[in-house]
């Protein structure tokens, strides 16, 4: 999640400690009108999410990525999601998925 324009894990951080400060999830990543964001969209379309446990940071961290480095090199998107574990997958459909929202 973002609180205060920051990346935080949010497993770590206590409610009262973000109670005063704007707080993104990957709900915050879809539009108004409830359309996905193209992160979320260039995931489904490369079938780069399997059990769905990392998808919420990768969704938010890559949309953060984007809106700072709107065409981001391998190297800048693995490392701009380098604080996201995911078990299932071995990263390429992830960084193949944000090479495409950066394309859209």
């Amino acid at each position: 999640m973002l609180i205060a324009d920051e990346i935080a894990c949010a497993c770590l951080v206590p409610a009262a400690q973000a109670a005063e400060l704007e707080v993104e999830t990957v709900v915050s990543a879809a539009g108004s009108g409830g359309e996905l964001h193209p992160v979320q969209e260039a995931l489904l379309e490369l079938g780069a999410v399997q059990c769905g446990f990392c998808t919420p940071g990768i969704v938010v961290t890559a949309r953060d990525l984007l809106s700072r480095i709107p065409r981001p090199t391998d190297e800048d998107i693995r490392e701009g999601l380098a604080g996201n574990l995911c078990r299932c997958t071995g990263y390429a459909k992830i960084v193949e998925a944000v090479r495409l929202a950066a394309d859209q």
